[in-house]
């Protein structure tokens, strides 16, 4: 069965990511659109990460993940580049109840982290159900030029 779009006023919600490699870079990216903060644990973080931490916009923790990093937070993103890690972030979160998203396995995933195309007030979530990321990079990519190439 597919997935229900559902459009969330993430603003006022603490929104926690383990991991600091180029899969939470691109999914930072999206979140910045829609939050003012989000908190990254990880040992490292890439350099795009980095200018996010200058900005103010990542409150970085610089550690691995324990159990009980969820604690205070509403929703939670993982996207570390070791199974266990992303294995253990899906355990404790779905113990606490927390809405999780989990890079490497849908099975693992309450919510899809959709490809955004936001223009204005207008925001289009595409999603393939987590089986083919490729197609869903191009229809977004296809609905972008359509969105600002057409004419009025």
């Amino acid at each position: 069965m597919s997935y229900f779009p559902l459009y969330i006023d993430m603003q006022d919600l603490q929104l926690i990511m383990v991991g600091g490699g180029n899969i939470a870079l691109r999914r930072l990216r999206t979140l910045k659109m829609f939050h003012d903060q989000v908190t990254v644990i990880s040992p490292l973080v890439c350099s795009g990460i980095e200018d996010m931490i200058c900005s103010g916009f990542v409150q970085w923790i610089q550690r691995s993940y324990v159990p009980g990093d969820l604690n205070g937070f509403d929703m939670v993103f993982a996207a570390t580049d070791s199974r266990a890690v992303n294995h253990a972030v899906f355990q404790e979160a779905r113990k606490a109840g927390l809405p999780v998203n989990i890079c490497d396995c849908k099975e693992e995933c309450s919510f899809y982290f959709p490809s955004v195309i936001k223009n204005g007030d207008i925001v289009i979530g595409v999603t393939s159900g987590g089986t083919d990321h490729k197609k869903t990079k191009q229809t977004a990519d296809r609905i972008r030029s359509m969105i600002w190439n057409q004419k009025d």
